[in-house]
């Protein structure tokens, strides 16, 4: 007897997301086969080993209001055709065609929001289109019956907004993620110099990656390694070169999730500097955050209200009180010299991976997906 198909469907290429990923492999778990739907883009990485169907949709228009229509559009007809037990919609940009065709095929829906999409940065100060997408989230949001998203910030200001039942499923890593050792010398990294990391698939304004940058000029012998991608990378670059810190950073492109742990596991500080200047950022829980935990290395963060939660918990590092960069600086030197210190945070890093692990946070959506089994 087959086993029933849920269909997952984001607007990215599929090679970088691993929440989706993740819940991929969880529902295999439970039962079902699964499709995941995204993209194709030209710079596209390669989908290897993967227990589950892969469609990526080529499309002519790349961003901006034609990107999303035609995007809806064709994944709504894709659906169509489709028989599956179950439709899941991360995030608000996949949203009109999964519940559109949701209601034409009687198929259950769940709604993963991994954000508070109408607050990001890009669409805070574009008023208009901030309205659209609030109006279409506050059209079909009151509809959902099955919702989770990414932390119980979020979930609060859903419940509070729309009086609806949120369920939470963080972000985390497998307990079971196998790191690969690399050497530095293995990876082409100095030997004999400091290495701090920013990391992400969305790289984007107000990550703190300017900062960063700025930040470098205070710490000579040091490394600053930004990988993955976003749309402030060519900004960063020619900051990079504008303040000829070509020595002192290095950037790499985004690459599979194994490969880029070997880099971060190689350095002694990760990074995750978002500003409070929205309220996505605000309530946001970055995926870098955790990487750097199942990773063993102590962690330098903004003090958002999720972030800090976690690092104050487990003591797995600091907290900048601001965004200078000479302020920067100076905590990055404090973390360095007191190796004592660096040592106590390693050691609750190895609770923290042990506690924060997806095998626990998926438990929540057994619960959910099993009715439809």
């Amino acid at each position: 007897m087959q086993r029933p198909l849920a269909v997952l469907s984001v607007t990215n290429d599929l090679s970088t997301d691993r929440r989706v990923d993740k819940v991929a492999r969880s529902l295999i778990k439970l039962g079902y086969r699964v499709t995941l739907v995204g993209r194709r883009r030209n710079d596209s990485l390669a989908l290897e080993n993967k227990p589950y169907e892969c469609e990526r949709l080529l499309l002519l228009f790349d961003k901006g209001p034609l990107f999303y229509a035609e995007f809806n559009i064709r994944l709504f007809f894709y659906l169509l055709r489709q028989k599956a037990r179950v439709f899941v919609a991360n995030d608000l940009d996949t949203l009109t065609a999964n519940f559109l065709a949701s209601r034409l095929k009687a198929t259950a829906l769940v709604y993963d929001s991994h954000e508070l999409f109408t607050e990001v940065p890009e669409l805070t100060g574009r008023k208009g289109v901030q309205q659209f997408w609030k109006k279409l989230e506050g059209l079909i949001f009151p509809r959902l019956e099955w919702i989770f998203t990414v932390n119980h910030s979020i979930a609060d200001i859903y419940r509070q907004k729309y009086h609806k039942e949120i369920r939470v499923v963080r972000n985390l890593p497998e307990r079971s993620t196998q790191l690969q050792p690399a050497s530095r010398e293995e990876l082409g990294l100095p030997l004999d110099k400091p290495i701090l990391i920013l990391q992400g698939a969305g790289i984007n304004i107000d990550r703190g990656a300017e900062e960063a940058i700025l930040a470098m000029q205070y710490l000579k012998g040091t490394l600053l390694l930004i990988i993955g991608g976003g749309d402030m990378i060519d900004k960063l670059k020619e900051l990079t070169s504008n303040l000829e810190l070509g020595n002192s950073i290095r950037f790499l492109p985004k690459m599979p999730y194994e490969k880029l742990l070997q880099y971060t596991r190689c350095a002694d500080i990760g990074l995750t500097l978002d500003k409070d200047s929205s309220l996505n950022y605000r309530f946001s829980l970055p995926n870098k955050l955790f990487d750097y935990i199942i990773a063993g290395i102590p962690v330098l963060a903004s003090p958002l209200p999720e972030v800090s939660k976690v690092v104050n918990q487990y003591q797995i590092g600091m907290l900048i009180h601001n965004h200078e960069p000479e302020h920067i600086a100076k905590i990055v030197e404090i973390m360095l010299v007191d190796k004592n210190q660096m040592e106590k945070w390693k050691e609750n890093l190895n609770i923290a991976a042990s506690e924060l692990c997806w095998e626990e946070e998926e438990k929540n959506l057994a619960d959910v997906y099993s009715r439809f089994l």
